[in-house]
């Protein structure tokens, strides 16, 4: 289980990174606003926001990625203990945008199913 854990974490933090991407370099691009439901005229506005948010989504990234490498290194409180913590960001910040903004519930969900997930694999694995 624990193993799982660790493969839905990086699946959230790969998703994170995809969203880096779309917040700090795409964000005016039709793709980007589709997907955020922005008008053009708002990603203007907004641009140098998300382009800041989008590292936010990298550095949980790669506190995950970090604690993931620690863990199959053998250091498997502090890579527990990484990992969580940025999982455990990433399902924060989703439930922060759902409780924000009802109307971004879907994206809410796809942003925090697999770092919830990925809490619950790693800490069933952990206990057992």
């Amino acid at each position: 289980m624990v193993i799982v854990g660790l493969v839905l974490a990086s699946l959230a933090a790969l998703l994170h990174v995809f969203i880096f991407w779309l917040e700090s370099f795409a964000w005016t691009s039709p793709r980007a606003r589709a997907t955020f439901g922005t008008s053009e005229a708002d990603a203007q506005a907004t641009r140098e926001m998300a382009y800041n948010q989008g590292f936010y989504n990298l550095f949980l990234a790669i506190l995950v990625a970090v604690g993931v490498v620690f863990f199959a290194t053998g250091a498997t409180a502090p890579g527990a203990a990484l990992v969580f913590a940025g999982v455990g960001s990433m399902t924060a910040a989703a439930l922060v945008l759902l409780l924000s903004s009802p109307d971004k519930a879907a994206a809410a969900v796809k942003q925090g199913t697999l770092p919830a997930l990925g809490i619950v694999a790693l800490a069933i694995g952990l206990l057992i």
